[in-house]
């Protein structure tokens, strides 16, 4: 299982992070390492949560970006992780009640929203409508079993009354960041993808990408993509981490990725 590690490299100051530490990390625990896994579309704040944190610190965060439903079976047989950020909420929960992550410890760190997304300007229009037409081969989604962005992908199209038309269609990444990398690849002219991902590709003619085109899908054809965290295994960096990531500050860089928070 290979970590992808994300070096500091921002430092804004989190006073009250700093002062959570003082208190929680005792000094002989310098340069301590946090190991987390996070659902892959979280991967970019969550590389600028753990640089503010490491700045801030002096402790280091390791960063396993993949599918909430992968991680999840790798926790239940015992890999290392001592934080769970996942896509959902249902498997937190489960670990909870399973005593496989601390009691009390759940809480919801965002909400997602998905979109369906194409590279190509017009492409995708302001209602989905594009989805009812002949003018594309394959629709790239994440596995439904493993990503809860997939799940809500299949719910929506369910709700449009084209989850049978389109069953031929669908491409499966392992997680909506291999969605997203099949549609910027042009493997798949559209696929459902987070919105947090191309939120500044959308609004910005400057993105590498380029501006492409996007619908918004309305929350009520899908579950609302609740995304929990939990503390898997206690430790006072550990949760000194988890506490940053629930702060005002940190909920406020949540927002600017594109996600609601409570």
């Amino acid at each position: 299982m290979a970590a992808t590690r994300f070096s500091s490299g921002l430092h804004v100051a989190v006073f009250t992070l700093a002062t959570l530490v003082a208190v929680l990390v005792p000094a002989s625990a310098a340069a301590d390492t946090v190991v987390v896994a996070v659902a892959a579309n979280f991967a970019a704040p969550m590389k600028e949560l753990a640089s503010r944190f490491e700045s801030e610190t002096g402790h280091e965060v390791t960063v396993v970006a993949g599918s909430t439903g992968k991680h999840f079976s790798q926790i239940v047989h015992g890999a290392p992780f001592e934080i769970y950020f996942a896509a959902d909420a249902e498997r937190p929960r489960r670990l909870e009640d399973d005593g496989l992550a601390v009691a009390g410890t759940r809480f919801t760190y965002a909400v997602g929203r998905l979109v369906l997304w194409s590279t190509a300007p017009d492409f995708v229009d302001a209602d989905g409508r594009v989805l009812e037409s002949d003018r594309f081969r394959h629709i790239a989604i994440a596995n439904p079993r493993l990503a809860p962005y997939g799940r809500a992908a299949l719910e929506t199209l369910e709700n449009r009354g084209l989850a049978g038309k389109l069953a031929n269609r669908l491409v499966q990444g392992e997680n909506v960041a291999q969605a997203f990398q099949m549609v910027a690849s042009g493997n798949a002219e559209l696929g459902f993808v987070a919105w947090s991902q191309i939120r500044d590709v959308a609004v910005s003619p400057e993105g590498s990408l380029g501006r492409g085109s996007h619908w918004l899908v309305p929350e009520a054809l899908h579950a609302p993509i609740e995304q929990q965290a939990v503390l898997v295994k206690d430790g006072t960096l550990a949760r000194a981490f988890l506490g940053f990531v629930a702060s005002d500050p940190a909920r406020a860089l949540i927002r600017e990725y594109g996600y609601e928070t409570p």
